[in-house]
């Protein structure tokens, strides 16, 4: 089981999360001016990469509170934690065991 350090209750197990997917998208400025083929890319495709991936995960039945997460694909191991809106931290996302 995956433990995962809630920035503001502490290390939990992985059942009281809810993981948000990749970190850091940016929604587009005007959604209204996109094709189907842009809107089917911003809502489905996103990196699936084996190596370091930037996280949302929400504490759902803590805290209930978002922060972001990097953490080794590979190895499941938690590299970082940080909230929502910070940048990520400088990290070797080319990382791969």
């Amino acid at each position: 089981m995956l433990l995962i350090p809630c920035p503001y209750c502490g290390l939990r197990s992985e059942t009281e999360f809810s993981n948000g997917g990749e970190a850091h998208i940016a929604r587009p400025e005007n959604p209204e001016a996109l094709s189907d083929a842009e809107w089917a890319e911003f809502v489905f495709l996103r990196d699936n990469p084996k190596g370091v991936l930037l996280e949302r995960w929400n504490h759902a039945q803590g805290c209930r509170r978002w922060f972001n997460v990097a953490r080794d694909t590979v190895t499941y191991e938690i590299l970082a934690v940080y909230p929502m809106g910070a940048a990520p931290p400088a990290l070797d996302r080319r990382r791969v065991v």
